[in-house]
């Protein structure tokens, strides 16, 4: 038996593995999911005239062995006519911008403009290339992205790139966030004792073995050479799939059961809900960390502690739909760098990325994180998040009209933040489990990586390493 807590896209792609690998029937897999929904923050509404909004992610990438295996998911439940890719050249792949100045600016995407200098960026981006490769070493075990990209790139590609890229991605500050977040292996170029140039080279066409992940879908996002995607309907479409295919195949869902106590006893697990108690060998917990924490307290105080310290952001999340096109140029959206003062991460135009049947303008605008407390008090309502959301949409984009349509979502303690250190707490949490040998086995985007490709990875990365009496 197996037990798995946590009904979000980690837990239920952990669920589909255990039976993948034949490991246990259905009939011996228990899902436990405290609320009344299944698939976390994968949430995606319908508005009128076939809009619709995504409360949560909206695109995936196909890209590397965490995107190969999500494509391989993705076709493994039939879903693969369902997919909405956005391809290279779409002016949602080549116009990203960020606010600086009270502008938008366009980051560069070609080649040529890495020779050209342009707003708000002090000389050509190709200078902060040559900067990475003659920039001193400065040894550590570990930095923030900020520190590292202003030592090795520039202060303005720190300021005008990293920090707003931070803010896209999981609502951090990059003053805070491990360089080891996003650039692992140029950081540990910088610490290597060989020559930078030579490590660099060797990162960058180091190839990581596909062949587990390959799939007709994969094949085609690389034909068709895939930027990012969706799914008709939204992205909701892969939990709630995942969620039919688990019931075909026997496993027991439990929806609205909190759970209450966990304890290991002998080889085994005893999880209680508000309702049930559910004995099993072994416990795939989906919980986000600070959820976790607390059950394993009482038999486990020094695990729950590691646990705690992996901090959390709430995310204020505001569809808007405007009655006409009102954009005065296509793209993906912008993103804003926190030195501006502007209470908004930035703004996404759906409307750009998935067009409609009808000529409206959909936007999505992201707020909060980790500088709720600067912008709000710490404390953000639907009222006040869709006032800021309304006024600085306006604003910045110098609409004139007002939006026929909303949806305000308050994602609470939705993101993890991988502060400096990380890396290492990861390493005690895990040889703590090991060297107790507790049935345990950590998956979801608490640990190893914030995006949904990373979620559902560290899903199958779990299980393949279980190791279970075949039934």
């Amino acid at each position: 038996m197996v037990t798995v807590l946590g009904g979000g896209v980690s837990g239920l792609a952990a669920a589909h593995y255990l039976l993948n690998r034949s490991l246990l029937p259905g009939e011996k897999i228990s899902l436990i999911e405290a609320t009344a929904h299944l698939g976390g923050w994968m949430k995606s509404t319908r508005r009128p005239n076939n809009v619709i909004y995504e409360q949560g992610p909206r695109t995936i990438r196909p890209k590397g062995v965490q995107g190969a295996n999500t494509l391989k998911l993705v076709e493994e439940l039939g879903l693969s006519n369902k997919v909405k890719p956005i391809p290279y050249g779409h002016p949602a792949t080549m116009n990203r911008m960020i606010y600086v100045d009270k502008k938008l600016h366009k980051l560069p995407t070609s080649m040529f403009s890495l020779f050209q200098k342009k707003e708000p960026f002090d000389k050509p981006l190709v200078f902060a290339a040559l900067k990475f490769l003659t920039s001193p070493k400065e040894i550590c075990n570990d930095d923030t992205m900020y520190n590292f990209v202003a030592r090795r790139f520039g202060k303005d590609i720190a300021e005008y790139a990293i920090s707003p890229l931070i803010c896209g991605i999981c609502a951090g500050d990059a003053k805070e966030i491990s360089v080891k977040f996003l650039m692992r292996k140029l950081f540990e170029a910088e610490q290597s004792q060989s020559p930078m140039l030579k490590e660099v080279i060797l990162n960058l066409f180091a190839k990581t073995p596909m062949k587990d992940y390959e799939s007709e879908l994969l094949n085609k996002a690389k034909e068709e050479k895939w930027n990012v995607y969706s799914l008709e309907g939204g992205l909701e479409l892969l939990p709630r799939t995942l969620e039919e295919s688990l019931k075909e195949r026997g496993v027991s869902i439990h929806l609205n059961a909190p759970c209450t106590s966990i304890t290991f006893e002998g080889n085994g697990v005893k999880v209680k809900t508000g309702r049930s108690e559910h004995f099993s060998d072994h416990l795939i917990s989906a919980l986000p960390a600070l959820k976790l924490a607390p059950l394993l307290h009482p038999q486990h105080p020094d695990l729950s502690e590691e646990l705690y310290k992996i901090p959390f952001v709430t995310v204020g999340v505001v569809n808007l739909t405007f009655p006409k096109n009102v954009l005065r140029e296509e793209a993906f959206g912008f993103l804003v760098p926190p030195s501006q003062k502007v209470p908004i991460l930035g703004i996404v135009y759906d409307s750009c990325c998935f067009p409609s049947d009808c000529d409206q303008t959909v936007l999505t605008v992201m707020m909060g994180g980790r500088f709720m407390d600067d912008h709000f008090g710490g404390k953000l309502d639907d009222a006040v998040a869709l006032q800021t959301a309304v006024k600085y949409s306006k604003e910045i984009l110098k609409i004139n009209d007002d939006p026929c349509d909303h949806k305000v979502s308050i994602l609470r303690e939705c993101i993890p933040q991988y502060v400096v250190g990380h890396d290492k707490r990861l390493q005690r949490i895990y040889k703590y489990i090991k060297d107790r040998k507790i049935p345990l086995t950590l998956v979801g985007c608490s640990y190893e990586g914030v995006g949904v490709n990373d979620a559902i990875f560290s899903s199958k990365r779990g299980i393949d390493n279980i190791k279970l009496k075949i039934v």
